[in-house]
């Protein structure tokens, strides 16, 4: 696996997503997730993304079970959801939050989860619009200082808030969902990412398994987060197909998947940019993992960014809910 530089980390060239192994998207049998992420390891991924939300909490304490004994493996977590505790799943989250507070709380109690004496990469996972971003840097940095955290990220984060930030401690990371299909990244983002040496993580890089031509919507079980995005409804679906079909001509062309060629594509754009899949099953890890040795020509790069301009896409990413929660 080819290694790339993420702020002062240096790591493989495809992460995983690990949340679809606990929520949003079904879940795995403990057994299963365990022997998917120990694959991974073996086949040269050594940084993985989770979050307290995930589950809430199951997530973080699936890695530990199966990283316990990988302390050389990199692990993201992240805070900055409110969790309602009376309530199960994804209903307990009910808003945002970083107060300093709440975020040492967050660290603390990750740290015990994922069984680790310092969290290597700690993200505020949504600007909370009513924390200060000097508070919440100011005690991500303390935290850094005391040995608990190593760098910081920020999710879905505007280039202002960004640029704030940095200003006050560097921030290694900024995670924010990029793919073919969703590319506001390429807009602002990116560009100062790349003007301020930070790494860029896009989650969903593979449009939620959309862009690899693959996903059946009525096999989707019935609390599939997917089912009420707007991409994902009928008609949207109808329209978006015509760009996998397109997409599906320059896949045959490099011999590949159309997941390889979406991931080898921003790969080839952006030297500092490490994707993560969520990972689900062996065939799709394996799938991932061969993208990093693709070369695509630039002209064709040209012809994919053409296929997905913006214009061309049906249907927002998100709900209006989530959409309110985006830093711009």
């Amino acid at each position: 696996m080819k290694k790339r530089q993420i702020g002062n980390l240096e790591i493989s060239s495809i992460g995983m997503g690990c949340m679809g192994m606990s929520s949003s998207y079904g879940g795995l049998e403990e057994k299963e997730a365990i022997y998917i992420l120990h694959k991974a390891v073996d086949l040269g991924i050594n940084f993985f993304d989770t979050a307290e939300v995930y589950g809430p909490f199951t997530n973080e304490i699936l890695l530990n079970k199966a990283l316990r004994n990988h302390k050389d493996v990199l692990i993201a977590t992240k805070f900055g959801f409110q969790l309602d505790p009376t309530k199960s799943g994804i209903e307990q989250i009910s808003g945002l939050t970083s107060h300093p507070k709440n975020i040492r709380k967050v660290a603390e109690e990750s740290l015990k989860r994922l069984g680790r004496d310092s969290i290597d990469l700690f993200y505020q996972h949504r600007v909370d619009p009513n924390i200060p971003i000097e508070d919440v840097i100011g005690t991500m940095a303390d935290l850094i200082h005391e040995g608990k955290i190593k760098h910081i990220g920020l999710c879905e984060v505007s280039e202002k808030t960004l640029r704030t930030a940095h200003a006050i401690h560097p921030v290694t990371a900024v995670q924010s969902e990029y793919s073919l299909w969703s590319r506001e990244a390429e807009h602002k983002i990116l560009p100062t990412c790349t003007a301020l040496n930070i790494g860029f993580v896009p989650y969903s890089p593979l449009g939620r398994g959309f862009l690899t031509g693959k996903l059946q919507m009525e096999t989707l079980q019935n609390h599939d987060f997917r089912k009420n995005l707007p991409r994902f409804q009928d008609e949207a679906i109808k329209q978006n197909q015509h760009l996998i079909e397109a997409l599906e001509l320059i896949s045959k062309f490099y011999h590949c998947s159309n997941a390889q060629l979406a991931l080898a594509w921003m790969l080839h754009k952006y030297e500092h940019l490490v994707p993560i899949p969520g990972i689900r099953k062996i065939n799709h890890l394996q799938d991932n993992i061969a993208a990093s040795e693709i070369i695509i020509e630039e002209e064709d790069i040209q012809k994919i960014d053409n296929i997905f301009q913006p214009q061309y896409i049906s249907g927002t990413r998100y709900n209006e809910k989530e959409l309110q929660m985006i830093d711009v």
